[in-house]
């Protein structure tokens, strides 16, 4: 690809991030506005939003290189990651949205009526967010070293600069305007390229896609038990991402959140279709990369299957696009930190100390990226959903639909659902435990038995200490699963 194009490219998705997240600027004007913008996005822009965050680059490079190199079996990330928000749909979407809450501490602040639930929730979000947030940088500074030849390190510096920018500038506002923009740009990205790939496929002769030759080291270790471990940690672990769970807050009433997961899964399914062809596609044009570990560069096929100007065209879309999955899935994780650091460690909560919060939540992340060896983003990937289905996912089902729960059964699940997957992770990502065995296999895909752990947790300890329930639950169970005319006219009578 000629740098010129992909540099144009880069450039262009920024200034367009810069411009669209000014126009927040425009309009945002109280605290509500920076936090939930003032609770009034509608279904379809919200949808588009949150399917614009949740899109990262590991599903917009991951997953085609996946199926690339490991074979049909890779489809269920596509399939867990678009099923986790049908199981957000039934359990979650409406009542979380009733809760009034900002974030999801004020939630379990809320529930549970404990400072002490409140602070370790924080924290638990506050280092998802940021362990999520070092590889997104630096995948972004991998990404344009590759693609422009620039420094590691600008790519990394880029992003950050850009989603502080956007978000310290206009809040939940501006960065809603800037995910939906960036949602389109990704499917865009991957869409126009796929058709004309398709088109000289068939122009080819519709030649026969061969998965024989499958690199198992992925899941040598029982693949089986990792594949069900995958299934439970995208299946629960979506509903506590908190970068997803906090765009919830912004629907205008339970209704509208149950009408935005609905949009949700269409963008994303839809979405998620277009991969897969790309890593199909690429064991007959760029069978080499199977092996030369540059299994990502498979959504790179159009220069390569169509050559000339048109080709450079396609791939400088696709490498807009793969800059926009960094910006956005980063935007909203530093909202989420940002608005916990605000509520949580800041002494003030006005729009100053956000924008304060905003820069702090970046700088710890930044500074990781450029200090710490290169993190595989499936990896980081796959430790946030195996720590929020670990441990938030309990934690809001639990204190959604049931009244025994108790403070001292959420900190239990939270540290020994939670803290178990994290530290499960970590381990393996450090290298410390290496496959084959069980032992690695149970490390390196923990949701299996952390999740039964974090609910089992919960359920016991709240059991053994039936005095600890908050005295206002039935008051926000009613609020959590009334609709809000109902609990309006109960108000008025």
């Amino acid at each position: 690809m000629s740098r010129t194009y992909a540099v144009a490219a880069v450039a262009a998705v920024v200034v367009a991030t810069v411009l669209v997240g000014g126009f927040g600027l425009r309009i945002s004007r109280t605290t509500s506005d920076f936090y939930v913008a003032s609770r009034t996005v509608r279904p379809r822009l919200n949808a588009a939003a949150i399917s614009g965050e949740y899109l990262s680059a590991a599903s917009f490079l991951g997953i085609a290189g996946l199926v690339l190199v490991h074979g049909p079996d890779m489809l269920w990330y596509p399939v867990g990651y678009t099923a986790g928000y049908l199981v957000l749909l039934v359990f979650v979407a409406a009542p979380l949205r009733r809760s009034g809450a900002y974030t999801l501490p004020d939630f379990a602040e809320g529930r549970l009526e404990s400072r002490q639930v409140r602070r370790l929730v924080s924290v638990f979000v506050v280092a998802a967010g940021w362990l999520y947030l070092v590889p997104q940088l630096q995948g972004a500074g991998l990404t344009l070293k590759i693609l422009t030849g620039a420094p590691g390190w600008l790519g990394d510096v880029l992003v950050a600069s850009v989603v502080v920018i956007a978000v310290a500038a206009g809040g939940m506002r501006s960065i809603t305007f800037v995910q939906v923009f960036q949602y389109w740009l990704k499917l865009t990205a991957l869409l126009v390229p796929a058709i004309f790939l398709v088109l000289a496929w068939q122009s080819d002769g519709q030649p026969r896609v061969h998965f024989d030759e499958q690199l198992s080291v992925f899941r040598a270790d029982h693949p089986l038990y990792a594949t069900y471990g995958l299934i439970v940690a995208t299946f629960l672990g979506t509903m506590g991402l908190p970068h997803v769970v906090v765009r919830f807050y912004t629907s205008p009433n339970g209704r509208d959140a149950r009408r935005t997961t609905v949009a949700v899964l269409a963008l994303i399914g839809l979405f998620y279709l277009l991969p897969p062809v790309y890593g199909a596609l690429g064991r007959l044009y760029a069978p080499e990369l199977i092996h030369g570990g540059d299994a990502d560069a498979a959504v790179l096929l159009p220069e390569r299957v169509i050559g000339g100007l048109g080709g450079d065209l396609l791939g400088a879309l696709i490498a807009g696009g793969a800059f926009a999955a960094f910006l956005s899935t980063a935007s909203g994780l530093t909202m989420a930190v940002a608005g916990v650091i605000t509520q949580d460690v800041l002494p003030s909560r006005g729009v100053r100390h956000f924008r304060l919060a905003t820069v702090l939540a970046m700088c710890v992340p930044l500074g990781g990226s450029l200090m710490v060896s290169r993190v595989p983003v499936a990896d980081s990937v796959g430790m946030a959903f195996a720590v929020s289905a670990s441990s938030f996912c309990p934690l809001l089902v639990l204190g959604i639909w049931w009244r025994r729960l108790t403070p001292p059964g959420a900190i239990a699940g939270l540290l020994l659902g939670g803290g178990s997957a994290f530290l499960a992770v970590a381990i393996t990502v450090s290298g410390a435990v290496r496959p084959p065995g069980w032992p690695h296999a149970l490390l390196a895909w923990p949701a299996v038995w952390s999740v039964p752990v974090g609910f089992l947790a919960m359920v016991l300890v709240s059991l053994a200490t039936p005095g600890r329930i908050p005295p206002g639950t039935n008051a926000a169970m009613t609020r959590f699963h009334l609709p809000e005319a109902l609990l309006t006219s109960r108000r008025h009578r």
